[in-house]
């Protein structure tokens, strides 16, 4: 399904540059046609206007006039021929000329970069001439701007496909994660509650009364773990709970499957309660998950240190450990599906650890700081 997804916007945006690069060499195509057609509309004018001095019949006046007047979208800017301004200007802002000491000298150096002028000779003797600059019509700058405003639309276009392509893409995971996570629970299920029945069973026979109770702790662990798959998918409902007490037991249960050659501390800078909206199990499965993958990068023996404090608006919780660290090119990927360092494993803990965060408790995860052989910073923002 990936490839087909790869596949399917790899034709999307070849078919995008094909119908951009066409219509870029037909509008160049077209606006030469167009700078050719104004050039020589601007060489009539000129030779209108050089009739126009020298006219000897009513006629040829009149048509010269006629055509003089005819031109009303090709600008133009007359100087003398010490490229001085004259003030005629044509098809140009002449409130803008008014109002801008500046606009029409500006206005020149356009033309000037645009086209070379027609000239108009007034006199040999002494050398007098007009220089006639000439900008684009609105025609031309509408063939020219054309081909980028349709790359525009086409990129819109290709972005909003791509975004809902993924956005469904997404939506399918989304289901088939929680589906599977459902289906566990309901598998799940019927074994623990057969088991709770085996500890009743065996609690009723002599000489059990130590083994009973570590097999009741592994079963209700089976319970919890059931309890955390069957919510995922559903929205779970958030109760104000003290997690310095909440994030104790995590760290008590983790203790107790550590080494001797870890140490963990708990800094709460002084507090003895912060409360927060959690949900319980959820929340305890992401403190483990970082616990756990701070084991696993210290390989049996280091530190590490969680802290808790609060804000105004927000509850900051870092995971801190002196592990291996991670490198650089894997700390945007960590979160993602599949992604472990680890021989085994299938790299979903961390990526469930953002859903729960981010998804189920409008929160924050993110790599703090991490650098190879010194450690990792995880932190968790929530909102109070």
């Amino acid at each position: 399904m990936i490839q087909q997804w790869l596949n399917w916007r790899t034709v999307l945006t070849l078919f995008a540059i094909c119908i951009v690069t066409g219509t870029v060499f037909y509008s160049n195509y077209l606006s030469k046609k167009i700078a050719e057609e104004e050039k020589q509309k601007v060489a009539t004018w000129v030779e209108a206007q050089r009739t126009i001095l020298n006219a000897t019949d009513q006629t040829s006046l009149n048509l010269a006039t006629r055509i003089s007047t005819e031109n009303d979208d090709i600008p133009i800017i007359e100087t003398n021929e010490k490229d001085s301004l004259t003030n005629n200007y044509l098809n140009l802002d002449s409130i803008k000329v008014k109002s801008d000491k500046n606009y029409l000298h500006e206005k020149l150096q356009d033309f000037k970069r645009l086209h070379k002028p027609l000239t108009l000779l007034i006199s040999e003797k002494p050398r007098a001439e007009n220089r006639y600059y000439y900008g684009e019509s609105k025609l031309q700058k509408e063939v020219r701007y054309y081909p980028i405003i349709q790359l525009i639309i086409v990129a819109l276009f290709i972005i909003i496909t791509v975004v809902a392509q993924r956005s469904r893409y997404q939506n399918i995971q989304n289901q088939v994660w929680a589906g599977l996570a459902k289906e566990t629970a309901h598998q799940l299920g019927t074994p623990v509650t057969s088991l709770e029945g085996w500890v009743e069973v065996l609690r009723d026979i002599p000489g059990n009364e130590k083994l009973v109770p570590d097999i009741e702790k592994d079963v209700d662990r089976l319970k919890l773990i059931s309890d955390r798959f069957g919510k995922i998918g559903s929205i779970p409902k958030l109760e104000e709970h003290n997690l310095v007490e909440q994030i104790a037991i995590m760290l008590e249960y983790i203790k107790k499957r550590a080494s001797g050659k870890v140490q963990f501390t708990f800094n709460t800078y002084g507090k003895t309660s912060i409360i927060g909206r959690i949900s319980p199990p959820l929340f305890d499965w992401v403190i483990e998950n970082l616990l756990k993958n701070a084991l696993d990068a210290m390989e049996g023996k280091g530190k590490i240190d969680v802290s808790l404090r609060e804000d105004q608006k927000t509850i900051l919780i870092d995971v801190t450990d002196n592990g291996k660290g991670i490198s650089k090119q894997n700390i945007a990927k960590v979160f993602k599906p599949g992604f472990t360092t680890k021989k085994r494993g299938w790299g979903l803990g961390l990526t469930l650890t953002m859903r729960i965060v981010e998804q189920y408790h409008s929160g924050k995860i993110f790599v703090k700081s991490s650098a190879p052989g010194k450690g990792t910073t995880f932190r968790i923002v929530l909102n109070k």
